[in-house]
C-alpha cells in the first residue's frame, strides 16, 4: 500500500506537487493521470525516495521506501526504461541488480524468459529498441517479486501484442494482492486496465475515484434509440422531465430516461428496435473535461480555422518540414 499525506515538493518558486494526499490500495490497478507538467513523475520519485519532499510524507507498506531493509522486494519501479548501463547486456544488468539484493541467478533467467527477452538477453542493452527497453525495465521492476509496483508509461513503444501482455500482467499482479500504480497518457489503455484512478493537475489532487465513477461524471445520461417507429416512440415517451432530440428519421436521442425504461416503452407499443444504447463518455473525454484548465501548454485548435481564409497561414508542407 502506498500512502501520501500532504505531500509537497517545491523547486524554487515552482510548486511541482501541492499537498497531495491519496492511498493506492492493493488488489486493484490504480491509474495515475494528469497532463504534462502535472507532477506525476515528481510524485513517483518522491514515493521512491529519489527526491526529498519539501513537506508532507509518503510511505510504502507503512514506511518510507529508504527505511525498508530490502526495498527492492517492497517496491519495483519502471520510471525510465533507458536508465540502464548501455554497454551491459540485459542479462548482466539484471544480474547486477540481483547480486546486490541477494536474488538468485535462476530468478534472473526466470524474468528474462517471462518478459520475452530470452533471445536477446546477451545483447547490449544500448542497442535495444524502445519496446525491448520497456521489457527490460519491467523485468527489473519485478525481479525481486515486490509487493508494490510503480510503472511510468509501461506500454510506451510496445506493439499490440506487447500492450496486451502488459495489460494482462498488471491485472494478474493486482489479483495476487499487490499494489499496482501506473502512470500513462494512453487513455484508451488505462480505461481497459485500471479500476481506480488518481488525477492530478498542476500538482494538486483533482480526483481519487473509481474508473466507472470518473467516466459517469462526464456522461450525458442520454439514450440513443433507432427504430422505424420513431414517431410513435417519441409520442409514447413524452412526459415531464424527458427531452427527445430527433437525430435522423429513425433515430432519437432521449434525455431523462434510462435505456431499460426506453426499452420498456418500446415493447409496450410494439416498436421494433434496431439500436438501444446508453451514451457513455470515454475516459479521454472525462479526463479532458476535468483537466482542461490545468494544461500548461495549449496547441492551436485547428478545427476553428477556416481553411479558405487567406489569413490562415498554416502551411502543411512547411509544418511537415
Amino acid at each position: 500500500m502506498i500512502e501520501a499525506r500532504e505531500l509537497t515538493k517545491k523547486y524554487g518558486d515552482k510548486v511541482a506537487v501541492d499537498r497531495l494526499s491519496f492511498t493506492v490500495r492493493p488488489g486493484i490497478v490504480t491509474g495515475f493521470l494528469g497532463p504534462n507538467g502535472a507532477g506525476k513523475s515528481t510524485t513517483m520519485r518522491l514515493i521512491l525516495g529519489l527526491d526529498r519532499p519539501t513537506s508532507g510524507s509518503v510511505t510504502i507498506d507503512g514506511k518510507p521506501y529508504a527505511a525498508h531493509r530490502e526495498p527492492l522486494k517492497v517496491a519495483g519501479a519502471l520510471l525510465e526504461a533507458r536508465a540502464v548501463h548501455t554497454s551491459r547486456s540485459a542479462y548482466n544488468h539484471l544480474l547486477a541488480l540481483a547480486t546486490t539484493h541477494g536474488i538468485s541467478r535462476s530468478r534472473v533467467d526466470e524474468v528474462i524468459d517471462f518478459v520475452g527477452l530470452d533471445g536477446v538477453a546477451r545483447k547490449r542493452a544500448g542497442a535495444f529498441s524502445l519496446g525491448m527497453g520497456q521489457r527490460l525495465g519491467i523485468a527489473s521492476a519485478i525481479l525481486a517479486d515486490p509487493t508494490n509496483l510503480l510503472l511510468d508509461e509501461p506500454v510506451n513503444g510496445l506493439d499490440p501484442e506487447g500492450i496486451l501482455w502488459i495489460r494482462s500482467l498488471l491485472k494478474e499482479l493486482a489479483a495476487q494482492g499487490r499494489t499496482v500504480f501506473v502512470s500513462s497518457h494512453l487513455m484508451s489503455e488505462m480505461a481497459l486496465t485500471a479500476e481506480h484512478v488518481i488525477v492530478v493537475g498542476r500538482g494538486r489532487l483533482m480526483a481519487d475515484t473509481s474508473m466507472a465513477d470518473l467516466i459517469a461524471t462526464s456522461s450525458s445520461g442520454a439514450v440513443l434509440v433507432t427504430t422505424p417507429q420513431a414517431d410513435a416512440l417519441a409520442t409514447a415517451l413524452t412526459a415531464p422531465g424527458i427531452e427527445i432530440v430527433r437525430r435522423t428519421l429513425e433515430q432519437l436521442e432521449v434525455h431523462g430516461a434510462t435505456a431499460p425504461e426506453v426499452g420498456a416503452v418500446a415493447a409496450r407499443i410494439g416498436a421494433i428496435l434496431h439500436e438501444l444504447t446508453a451514451q457513455q463518455a470515454s475516459l479521454e473525454q472525462a479526463f479532458m473535461d476535468m483537466t482542461k484548465d490545468e494544461v500548461e501548454y495549449h496547441g492551436q485548435d485547428l478545427s476553428t480555422k477556416d481553411t479558405n481564409d487567406p489569413n490562415n497561414t498554416t502551411d502543411t508542407n512547411r509544418s511537415a518540414a
